[in-house]
């Protein structure tokens, strides 16, 4: 069976914001909202942006910057919406084709959509097409699942639930730990420099309940058990379960980590 690691529609927006979003997303959206701001830019675009975590950390930490949000997915863009100003612009993109002239922004910000595209090299030469002379792009992945705890549990699960078919959407977002593959990337569609920051962090979780409904609900990895036939709502219980055995009674925190990039045209 096919499965679609980058449809995030329907009520997915909603629990990934909810369920994700405060253990995942705040806090690092907090440190690309810094590091975007160590260059000082006036226009900024923030590609695969999801639900406006790191858009609005990317506004807080830049005050009076002119910020294009995009994401390939209108239904996380409706909940980013209600978190941003107003007068913010946002717009359905794709990173891989970007619909802005050369040289119009003095940063871009990607945080974790690299691993969803088809053609990531394709983003990086948009990325690098759109940024203008001393510009920077900012961008982050997932370490793998020696590293994050939570999504090889979560795989394991999938798997025996699935044996013959497991669903594929946790082997996704922890594909690129790798660094050497973007280095090389980087470079080879125009970058020069690059700075690599390895970022780990404890988490803290409120709900076990809350976290597990994120972690299966939030993601294209529930359509792929419903596809499947499969008890979403029981694999969330069972999520709860495992991570609770894992890391003891919430609230607490997990482990999490991330690689953080910046890379700067040649």
């Amino acid at each position: 069976m096919k499965d679609d690691a980058t449809r995030f529609s329907g009520s997915i927006p909603e629990h990934y914001d909810a369920g994700l979003g405060p253990v995942l997303f705040r806090h690092y959206a907090d440190v690309l909202g810094r590091t975007v701001a160590l260059t000082h830019p006036r226009r900024v675009l923030e590609a695969a942006a999801g639900t406006g975590i790191s858009s609005a950390a990317i506004l807080e930490h830049n005050p009076g910057v002119e910020l294009v949000v995009t994401d390939l997915n209108d239904a996380m863009l409706q909940v980013a919406r209600r978190k941003l100003p107003p007068e913010t612009r946002i717009q359905v993109a794709n990173a891989q084709e970007l619909p802005f002239e050369d040289a119009s922004f003095d940063a871009v910000a990607c945080q974790y959509g690299i691993m969803f595209l088809p053609d990531p090299g394709a983003a990086f030469r948009e990325a690098r097409r759109v940024l203008a002379p001393g510009g920077v792009f900012v961008f982050s992945v997932w370490d793998s699942h020696a590293k994050n705890r939570f999504a090889a549990i979560t795989d394991g699960l999938l798997k025996e639930t699935f044996p013959d078919d497991p669903p594929t959407f946790y082997r996704v977002p922890f594909s690129m730990s790798a660094v050497d593959p973007l280095r090389d990337l980087a470079q080879e569609s125009g970058f020069g420099e690059l700075i690599v920051d390895v970022l780990p962090y404890d988490s803290p979780v409120a709900s076990w309940a809350d976290f597990a409904d994120g972690v299966i609900a939030g993601n294209p990895v529930s359509e792929q058990v419903r596809a499947r036939s499969g008890d979403v709502d029981a694999l969330i219980a069972e999520v709860a379960a495992r991570l609770e055995a894992e890391y003891g009674p919430a609230p607490t925190t997990i482990p999490l980590q991330t690689i953080l990039y910046r890379a700067f045209p040649r």
